[in-house]
């Protein structure tokens, strides 16, 4: 039985300012919000980190987290937040059919048994649970970023379908996000290569003691300006699935 989520979460965090993170997140509520069932829902989220998507995913449930990095796990604890320290590539803490949901933001491409994770998610939900995964789009669109973030690869929404087809998932949709902002960023990311200018920042020093997902600073008016184009994104998500952007965003059925 699932249990609806009563806590004192936070209503925003700094990060939700930030238009990437704006963006995904409005494109995974989109998804979600399609779901049969959307609320009271039991939510696992696999590499959680400190728990900075938990107050967006508890308004469909009750939401648990596991991490593998025990620094942000202790974050996330104080918080006030379920989570528990676990690798997903191994096995996933919980018993068969725990879940409704598992989500998995960003995660998979920080691992070389990316599959692995796909299938402990499909043993852990329930019959007709769901399965929500985010991770970067296509591998000539690798940058600095992925280097500071600590990427294994990009994937096409080819590849992605594939992996969770194999994994035992029926894929109710598929697109790819951050459409509208595409051209400017893989002209950029081409820029930079044809410089060398990823290969400078390759070498810059950066806190080896840092877990949270790294994204450049942006001018205020800039993100209100990379917001508003986000929010027009999401409404084309509402009729559409978009046919490039550099991350994809899926979800899976498990029947």
């Amino acid at each position: 039985m699932s249990h609806a989520q009563t806590n004192s979460y936070p209503k925003t965090i700094p990060e939700d300012e930030h238009w990437w993170f704006a963006t995904r997140t409005w494109a995974i509520e989109k998804f979600l919000d399609a779901l049969p069932q959307k609320q009271n829902l039991d939510v696992l989220d696999v590499g959680c980190g400190a728990g900075n998507m938990i107050h967006h995913l508890a308004q469909h449930g009750r939401v648990r987290g596991i991490e593998v990095d025990p620094r942000p796990v202790k974050i996330a604890q104080e918080r006030g937040y379920d989570v528990r320290l676990g690798d997903a590539t191994q096995e996933i803490p919980f018993p068969d059919a725990s879940f409704d949901l598992v989500t998995a933001l960003d995660v998979i491409e920080h691992v070389d048994a990316d599959e692995n994770i796909l299938r402990q998610a499909f043993r852990v939900l329930r019959s007709n649970g769901h399965v929500l995964i985010t991770t970067p789009a296509f591998q000539w669109l690798w940058s600095h970023n992925d280097e500071l973030n600590a990427h294994k690869r990009r994937y096409t929404a080819h590849e992605l379908r594939a992996k969770m087809e194999r994994a035992g998932f029926q894929i109710t949709r598929l697109s790819y996000n951050f459409f509208l902002v595409f051209p400017l960023a893989a002209g950029m990311i081409a820029l930079k290569n044809l410089t060398g200018k990823n290969a400078e920042l390759k070498s810059h020093h950066f806190d080896d003691d840092a877990y949270q997902v790294d994204m450049e600073p942006v001018a205020p008016a800039l993100n209100s300006i990379l917001r508003g184009v986000g929010q027009v994104e999401t409404g084309m998500l509402s009729a559409m699935n978009l046919p490039l952007g550099t991350s994809l965003i899926a979800l899976g059925k498990k029947k």
